[in-house]
Order: structure tokens, then C-alpha cells, then sequence
């Protein structure tokens, strides 16, 4: 039985599978769903499978080397929930989602009663997971807020509503940045820093050489919906310096799916290799990056 107004508007055959930028958050839970089958997994996330439905699963069937890949998605995953857990440890007492998508964290993770939790997505996909989820209960306080990123008064207004109250704010916007051009992450990040509250920022990063093979790739699934990868910076995780923050921690995807055993045998040589949070030019890098506001010290 199809869930929603919304996934019945999905499964139109006549549509592309990826219809817009919201429909790649059915595709990446499946990742989550598959890691959390395994016996080993190295998290557990009990509603992706309920949240990717089976248009999720179209999609993942859909893409070119999708199960190859499917690496990246569970290390990123798995890095953010790190980074989480260690910024909830250290003080965080607010955590702002940006493009949320299907991210269930704020129910599956072990998370203080006392933590407020944002989301902010599309209206659409805000109203699909709230159909969801109803039944279920997050762990910690949780809000969620239907919003279109790209207005930025509306996002400064809803930035310094939210963030009241807060000594210590974290942002995750984990699968969002790579869709804005330079300029509207640089935008972005401004933004996030004129938020006294606002002290860390999690997001995930690709090299110029990784967005170029994306782009190569990922074109035919993802042109008709609108979702172009854009975002690649020349300058890595150091982009962000002219914008009022600073790199404090870098994680490489590649070498936390080796670490984790997640890692295709064809990536396991590559991953010996010595990386640098520096330029990384046409090498194909990944990474989540955490981000310190630079008036925070």
C-alpha cells in the first residue's frame, strides 16, 4: 500500500526516478537499510528500509555502480553520527539538519532527553516523513520545519529563531552542499556564522576530480530532476576560511570504509596511500569535514 499522496506521485511511471532534489533521500536510506541488514553493521538505522519504500529501491537499482559504491554512503553515515555524538558529548545542545531528507538520527541514536533537534527540508518531503514515522517517538526533542533553503531571509529568520536559547549549536548538512554553487554555499556559510549560538558545522565534501566523475556518472539519473552537482572546491575544506570558518577536523570516507572493512577489494590499494586535507585537485576525495566557527576559537 503506498504510504502517501506524495510516494503515489513518485511511483508515476511516466516520471523519471529521480524527479527532484528530495527523491535522492529515498536512494541514500537504502544504503542505510542494506548496512543495517548486516549482521556486522557498523550502525542500525530500523526505519530506513519503512522511509527509502520501494521507489527508494528503484532508484538504487537504477544507478550505475550503485552497490560498488555503496561504501561511500554507509562511511559518511557512519562519520556523521560520530561527529554527533562527540559535539552532544562536548556541550552541543542544539543540532540544526539542513536538508534533512530521511534522516532518522534524532530516533535511532543514543541521544540526551534534553537535545533539541531541528530538521528544515522541502514541505513535500517533510510532510512524507512526519507520514512515516507518526507512531514512532524521537528520543530527544524534536522540530521539524518546512523551509526552502535557497530563501535566505526566510533561512536567516528561521537560523536565529530556532538557535534562541541555545549556548552551543550544531549544523549538519550532510548531502546538501554539493548541489550549490560556490557562491550559494558561500552564502550559506555566512549566514550560519552570523549566528552567535552557532559554533560547529558538519558537512560532507567532495574534490573537483570526485564532482567531475559524479557529474560524468550520475548526469542521466539525476539531469531530469533538476539535482545538479555542483559543488567541488579547489581549495578543499580551507574554501570555508573566507567565510568565517575553520577546518578542524577532516575524516576521509575512503580510508573509514577501509577502517570499517566496508571497502571494495579495487579501493583497498588506494586507500594505503597518504592523504592531505589540502588541495586535492583531479584525485577522487571524499570526506566529512568539521567546521569551527572562527570567533569561537
Amino acid at each position: 500500500m503506498v504510504s502517501s499522496v506524495w510516494e503515489a506521485t513518485l511511483m508515476s511511471e511516466t516520471e523519471p526516478l529521480i524527479r527532484n532534489i528530495s527523491d535522492t533521500a529515498l536512494w541514500v536510506a537504502v544504503y542505510r537499510a542494506r548496512e543495517t541488514d548486516r549482521p556486522d553493521a557498523v550502525f542500525r538505522d530500523p526505519f530506513a528500509r519503512l522511509l527509502a519504500g520501494e521507489r527508494g529501491e528503484q532508484i538504487a537499482r537504477s544507478m550505475p555502480f550503485g552497490d560498488e559504491a555503496a561504501w561511500s554512503w554507509l562511511a559518511r553515515t557512519y562519520l556523521v553520527d560520530t561527529f554527533v555524538t562527540e559535539q552532544v558529548q562536548q556541550g552541543a545542545d542544539l543540532v540544526i539538519n539542513l536538508a534533512a531528507g530521511l534522516d532518522a538520527r534524532p530516533y535511532r541514536m543514543a541521544l540526551p532527553a534534553s537535545l533539541r533537534w531541528v530538521e528544515v527540508d522541502l514541505p513535500g518531503i517533510i510532510s512524507y516523513k512526519e507520514e512515516i514515522l507518526r507512531d514512532k517517538k524521537p528520543v530527544c526533542s524534536l522540530r521539524r520545519v518546512p523551509l526552502d533553503l535557497s530563501d535566505q531571509q526566510a533561512r536567516r529568520r528561521i537560523f536565529r529563531e530556532v538557535s534562541e536559547g541555545a549556548r552551543k549549536a550544531l549544523v549538519l548538512s550532510e548531502g546538501l552542499i554539493i548541489y550549490l554553487s560556490d557562491e550559494e554555499v558561500g552564502a550559506l556559510a555566512l549566514d550560519l556564522a552570523a549566528v552567535p549560538a552557532v559554533q560547529n558545522w558538519v558537512t560532507d565534501l567532495v574534490s573537483p576530480g570526485l564532482l567531475r566523475m559524479a557529474q560524468k556518472t550520475l548526469s542521466p539519473q539525476l539531469g531530469a530532476s533538476g539535482a545538479a552537482l555542483k559543488f567541488g572546491p579547489e581549495d578543499g575544506p580551507y574554501f570555508f576560511e573566507r567565510y568565517g570558518w575553520r577546518p578542524a577536523d577532516v575524516r576521509s570516507l575512503l580510508k573509514t570504509a577501509a577502517r570499517l572493512k566496508r571497502l571494495p577489494f579495487r579501493f583497498r590499494l588506494m586507500a594505503l596511500l597518504p592523504e592531505s586535507d589540502r588541495r586535492q585537485g583531479s584525485r577522487p576525495w571524499s570526506a566529512i569535514c568539521l567546521l569551527t566557527k572562527q570567533s569561537a576559537g
